[in-house]
């Protein structure tokens, strides 16, 4: 989705019906989880930012959600746990919305917190 949102609040009322309760949910675990970082619009998408760089972000793409952790090494330690997702270094695409494993990415978030290893 292509969306010229210049806030969270109003990236999230564009999206498409079924899947604003996954992004929803995506956002409240990002701001429970990523205290201190500032929530932006950066690339189009909701992103989570700290020390001037964005970690974390999230997308509704046109066949997927996309769940960007920007720390490859977060991503690396978790290789076990992200085997048979669709996924690329950094990034996680989930085609159906009730297939996001909410569990996993909460242990990615907790991890990108307490991580020092620079964003890939």
């Amino acid at each position: 989705m292509k969306s010229e949102a210049k806030t969270v609040e109003d990236y999230l009322r564009q999206i498409p019906e079924k899947r604003v309760s996954a992004l929803k949910k995506l956002r409240n675990l990002c701001l429970k989880y990523l205290p201190d970082h500032e929530e932006s619009m950066v690339y189009k998408m909701p992103s989570y930012i700290r020390n001037d760089q964005v970690e974390v972000a999230f997308a509704s793409q046109q066949q997927h959600i996309s769940v960007y952790i920007l720390k490859h090494e977060v991503m690396l330690n978790n290789k076990a746990r992200l085997k048979g997702l669709n996924h690329g270094k950094g990034c996680i695409r989930y085609s159906n919305p009730d297939k996001i494993d909410y569990e996993l990415i909460t242990d990615l978030l907790k991890q990108t917190v307490d991580s020092d290893a620079p964003i890939c």
